[in-house]
């Protein structure tokens, strides 16, 4: 084992912090970030941290949170009325209240109006 991959071994948590910590892909199955969740269609579910990864990057060392997998719950999906209500606020952000036109961009907020119209 590894000066580095040593320092992050602590399956019990008596060094850092009473989580269990593990270094960059060492981590035992069954447990995943919340980015792996995610991709998985799975969310923490108001599950506590269970474990830690440390691994060194710039700036110093850095960590990531680790869930149960046998504890996590399906992602909550985004109801129709509440799609229908993103598309009408993104809408909203790319229409002109000069000109009324439907750009392709979002309206900068500090110009608040289209670039066409700024322009002229």
């Amino acid at each position: 084992m590894s000066r580095i991959r040593a320092a992050y071994w602590d399956p019990e948590g008596t060094r850092h912090g009473g989580l269990p910590t593990y270094w960059w892909r060492g981590a035992p199955a069954g447990y995943a970030t919340r980015r792996q969740l995610r991709a998985a269609g799975l969310c923490p579910g108001r599950q506590p941290i269970a474990a830690q990864v440390l691994w060194a990057g710039v700036g110093g060392t850095r960590a990531a949170y680790l869930y149960r997998l046998d504890r996590a719950r399906p992602k909550r999906t985004a109801t129709a009325a509440q799609r229908r209500a993103i598309r009408a606020a993104l809408r909203a952000r790319r229409t002109c209240p000069t000109c009324g036109e439907i750009r392709d961009y979002y309206i900068p907020r500090s110009l608040s109006e289209c670039l066409t119209c700024h322009d002229r």
